[in-house]
C-alpha cells in the first residue's frame, strides 16, 4: 500500500501544476488573472479571471481521466463557489456592473485543459 502522505503530496504538487497550466491557457484566451487561490470565509475559489465586462470564477479539476475531472463538481461545491464569488465581488466594488459567470477546467496528464464555459447558472 502506498504511503497516503506521498500520494497526497503528489495531488497537491499536480493541482498546483494544474492551476498554472489553467492561468496561462485563461491568458492565452485574452483573460486577466485577477486572483488565484484566492481564500474566502466561504471557501476558496481557484482563479477569477476578467475579459471584457465578465467575472469568470474558475474552478480546476485535476483527475487522471476526464470523466473524474468532470464528475468532480459536485452540487456543494457549487454553492460554496457561489458563496465564495459574492464576497469576492462584495470586497471588489468595481466589478459590480460585470456578468459573474462560474467556468470549470478539467486537466489531465498530458493534456491541454478544456474549459468548460458558463458550466452551471445559480
Amino acid at each position: 500500500m502506498a504511503d497516503p502522505d506521498a500520494m497526497r503530496s503528489h495531488a497537491e504538487r499536480f493541482g498546483r501544476w494544474a492551476e498554472g497550466l489553467c492561468r496561462w491557457t485563461l491568458r492565452l484566451k485574452g483573460y486577466r488573472i485577477l486572483a488565484n487561490r484566492l481564500r474566502t470565509p466561504m471557501g476558496e475559489i481557484d482563479i477569477v479571471a476578467r475579459r471584457g465586462q465578465t467575472i469568470a470564477v474558475v474552478e480546476v479539476k485535476a483527475r487522471a481521466d476526464w470523466d473524474a475531472a468532470n464528475e468532480a463538481v459536485n452540487a456543494r461545491q457549487r454553492g460554496r463557489l457561489a458563496r465564495a464569488a459574492h464576497v469576492y465581488l462584495a470586497a471588489n466594488p468595481q466589478y459590480a456592473g460585470y456578468v459573474l459567470r462560474f467556468d470549470v477546467m478539467l486537466v489531465t496528464p498530458w493534456s491541454w485543459p478544456r474549459h468548460l464555459i458558463d458550466a452551471w447558472r445559480l
